[in-house]
């Protein structure tokens, strides 16, 4: 295993399209799957058809969520993973919403809520490349 820099894990990320958001759901754990893209350093997610998750960061005006993407190949077991720890906020900026939400588009084509943007506090990252110790 090899660890990654903030810069790498934030290039990987940029890379694909796919994550799971943590967040805090009537004080349990929650996770789903929701589209991103990399921007100035911030992960953006489109919170598509996800009011609890919408409703957890508006209420809050900033909320600690994880973000958590990889990409690994199930027969060789290399690959990477990445996790972002930090406050997520919801984009008023209404330039930023028209730029952004095309690019987020919910993978269950559904019409996002809000787009949240997430600064990261913790970046965190592996990669595995040799499968010899299988």
């Amino acid at each position: 295993m090899i660890a990654l820099d903030s810069d790498e894990c934030l290039a990987l990320l940029a890379g694909v399209p796919l994550g799971r958001v943590a967040y805090t759901r009537d004080v349990l754990p929650a996770v789903r799957p929701v589209n991103h893209i990399v921007r100035d350093g911030k992960i953006i997610i489109g919170a598509g058809a996800s009011p609890w998750l919408t409703d957890a960061v508006r209420t809050r005006g900033k909320t600690v969520l994880g973000y958590q993407a990889d990409e690994i190949d199930p027969h060789s077991r290399q690959g990477w993973s990445v996790l972002v720890v930090g406050y997520g906020r919801i984009i008023e900026d209404p330039d930023r919403i028209a730029l952004y939400d095309p690019l987020v588009q919910s993978w269950t084509h559904t019409v996002n809520d809000a787009l949240i943007a997430i600064e990261p506090d913790l970046v965190t990252g592996m990669r595995r490349t040799d499968s010899s110790n299988t």
